[in-house]
């Protein structure tokens, strides 16, 4: 999904990502919420690839390729202007459902309740950074030149996700719904980065990728841990004295919710700062503003859990409190590396956005060929470092290259 230049690949490799999800998420089959969340999951998650794919042929029908930077040099050309559109409009429907995007959120809950907790830490992060990646080359690479359009579509759906996520997690009380709706509004904070012009927006959405999936594996591993198999502990009143119980898990557990609220010398600080600033920087300030706002929501529900884990338990809960969970070597590396990871990219994070800045420029479409204009000389003009086709190559006797 990350590497294709080429729908139809894109939309083969999303079909394979979506359908190993579907069957995790019913793993636990004991249970009667596993199954329930797979099917859910499973018919809604079927609607929005048939949106994309539907995306895809009417994007087909009026450029005659699938190829991403062909579309892009025929988007703005193309004489069947509103049959592109209304691809694009079906193909941003089926991207944002992947990203649990409102008003295309409404399998989270359920999924992340249902599903076993390692396999919500696995499809918070890696197919959800996936699908953005996807949107930044829809976007960005297929429709620049559409910029005007797709750009205030995104502010709506960037606002309503923060606003119905948080509005919506403050009224929870199991962990895990409480942590999709936070999924929710989190995917509204990497929206927000999109109103950025040119690289700016696709650095700071990619760097805010890697500081989530950082801190979301962490939380989700110490719920897996503390619940078991059986989830025994869903609610957010089971995790009481948490930090008494088992100081690692407690302490790491408060960690990664400061992060998640945008503590400083955390990587959710700088995910949201950098967020933020590429979003006033694409003119879209009450964007900006609406996601500070709402990040002060947020830490109403994410402290409320952090000071449940760290209050002291009371002595006949804690009679009959479970016996220590015993932390293997396996999870012991995956929280360290959760945990050395947040607090890396919120202490110096400059190597992670150098790389992340250079990784943007690569996510240029080549530039729109003009009526009449020479297709060789576009092509030569879209090769890195703008060195055209037939630059004449003095260090090897003077041949083409």
């Amino acid at each position: 999904m990350t590497g294709a230049v080429e729908l139809l690949v894109v939309f083969i490799a999303l079909e394979i990502s979506s359908i190993a999800t579907y069957i995790l998420a019913g793993f636990r089959k004991s249970t009667e919420r596993g199954p329930e969340s797979a099917i859910k999951y499973f018919l809604l998650g079927s609607f929005a690839t048939a949106f994309f794919l539907y995306g895809i042929a009417l994007i087909f029908g009026a450029t005659g390729t699938t190829q991403i930077y062909e579309i892009a040099r025929q988007a703005t050309l193309a004489v069947n202007q509103p049959l592109i559109l209304a691809g694009m409009a079906l193909m941003l429907v089926g991207v944002l459902f992947k990203v649990s995007a409102a008003p295309f959120q409404v399998w989270t809950p359920d999924v992340y309740e249902g599903a076993p907790s390692p396999v919500v830490a696995l499809m918070s992060t890696g197919p959800k950074a996936a699908a953005f990646a996807v949107l930044l080359r829809i976007v960005y690479e297929m429709f620049p030149g559409l910029h005007s359009l797709w750009a205030p579509l995104l502010w709506v759906v960037a606002a309503l996700s923060m606003t119905v996520g948080n509005l919506a997690a403050l009224r929870q009380q199991n962990v895990k719904r409480m942590l999709a709706y936070s999924s929710i509004a989190q995917a509204g904070y990497m929206l927000a980065a999109f109103a950025g012009a040119g690289t700016s927006g696709i650095a700071a959405t990619s760097f805010y990728l890697a500081a989530y999936a950082a801190m979301n594996v962490g939380v989700f591993a110490v719920i897996a841990v503390v619940s078991g198999y059986d989830e025994s502990m869903p609610m957010i009143e089971d995790y009481r004295g948490l930090l008494y119980n088992s100081p690692l898990l407690g302490g790491l557990l408060i960690f990664f919710l400061i992060s998640l609220v945008g503590i400083p010398f955390t990587g959710g600080f700088f995910g949201k700062f950098y967020s933020f600033s590429s979003a006033v920087d694409g003119g879209a300030v009450w964007l900006a503003l609406i996601g500070l706002l709402n990040s002060g929501l947020a830490s109403a529900y994410y402290l409320r859990l952090a000071l449940v884990t760290a209050q002291r338990p009371d002595e006949a809960a804690n009679a009959t409190a479970r016996p220590h969970t015993r932390v293997g070597v396996a999870v012991t590396a995956a929280l360290f590396f959760a945990a050395a990871a947040t607090l890396i990219l919120g202490i110096l994070p400059g190597a992670v956005l150098r790389a992340a800045e250079s990784g943007a420029h690569t996510l240029q479409a080549p530039p729109v060929a003009q009526p009449g204009a020479d297709p060789a000389a576009v092509n030569g003009m879209g090769q890195q470092g703008g060195a055209m086709a037939d630059e004449p190559n003095h260090s090897s006797g003077g041949q083409p290259r």
